[in-house]
């Protein structure tokens, strides 16, 4: 029987750390069985999870001696928050483990999107030479939006101003005295925001609210030729609505990291779109990253095992 189950991939010398202490299990691939994953329920205290693992009522009713969520990064769409406070589970994210990643992922994108000449290799093997129809544009002097502005949005914010660019921001859960609208423009209001931007990114949880906040309207709104970043969740992006806009050519292209089925299907509107990138929910992992999110988590665990939290 064992005190912690982690059923998704993590940094394997954190793992190690808690042998010592407690009974361990660490099987990543059982996030792909979740019967398998509900029969080794029972005697559980802890469960460390990434964004896969549904952390619902029917799981929880199968781990009654559950005592800890651990999440390998910060949203939260799939645990049930409101069922682990029912059932006395604390659920405990690793905040600040994987800003970095994302930051420089949003960065890298509105460079690869804006330029759009990163995406010719194929052409140019083929013998093609389209330096006209390339020419692109650059970041500096552009204007950056970003939905939401907690401290990822706040990384990405610091680093497109150090490249020129000029950042807005719009967030109604910060409040307008807050110090960090000091680095950045504060926006009211969204339509605002949206019709003033060359690239926007989005960093806001799935909620009510936000799904498809980014939608037929929203996109109708954003200028001619500009860009969008998704590295939040998928739902908030309407993605029939993206695609149709890519295809008409008034966004400048797209840069989607998750989606509202994951991993998506073959028969997805997106497939085949021009001038969309897609990344496998990655924005946030890297080598680097999965070592702090694993440390970090190790260490929440830990500390509500001991009763120290």
């Amino acid at each position: 029987m064992s005190d912690i189950v982690i059923s998704e991939f993590m940094d394997e010398a954190a793992v190690e750390t808690l042998k010592p202490d407690f009974e361990v299990t660490f099987d990543p691939t059982l996030v792909e069985d979740r019967e398998r994953l509900l029969q080794a329920g029972r005697g559980v205290r802890a469960l460390i999870v990434r964004n896969r693992t549904q952390v619902d009522p029917a799981l929880l009713a199968r781990f009654p001696d559950l005592q800890v969520v651990g999440r390998l990064g910060v949203g939260l769409d799939n645990i049930d928050l409101e069922a682990c406070r029912e059932a006395n589970v604390a659920v405990m994210p690793a905040h600040g483990g994987n800003a970095v990643a994302v930051a420089e992922y949003v960065i890298a994108a509105i460079l690869l999107l804006r330029r759009g000449a990163y995406l010719s290799t194929l052409r140019v093997l083929a013998g093609e030479w389209p330096r006209q129809a390339l020419m692109g544009h650059e970041i500096q002097g552009a204007t950056l939006g970003l939905v939401g502005f907690g401290a990822i949005a706040r990384d990405v914010a610091r680093r497109a101003r150090c490249l020129g660019m000029h950042v807005l921001a719009h967030d109604p859960f910060v409040t307008p005295n807050d110090q960090a609208w000091n680095e950045v423009e504060r926006v009211a209001s969204l339509d605002e925001l949206l019709a003033a931007v060359d690239a926007l990114s989005l960093h806001v949880p799935l909620t009510d609210g936000t799904r498809h906040l980014i939608g037929r309207d929203a996109l109708s709104r954003m200028k001619p030729g500009s860009v969008v970043i998704n590295t939040s969740r998928g739902g908030i992006v309407d993605e029939t609505a993206l695609a149709e806009s890519l295809r008409a050519g008034h966004l400048g292209g797209a840069m989607l990291d998750v989606f509202e089925h994951e991993p998506l299907p073959r028969d997805s509107v997106l497939a085949g779109v021009e001038g969309l990138v897609t990344t496998p929910h990655i924005a946030g992992v890297t080598h680097e990253s999965n070592q702090r999110i694993s440390w970090i988590t190790v260490d929440n665990v830990r500390r509500a095992l001991r009763g120290a939290v």
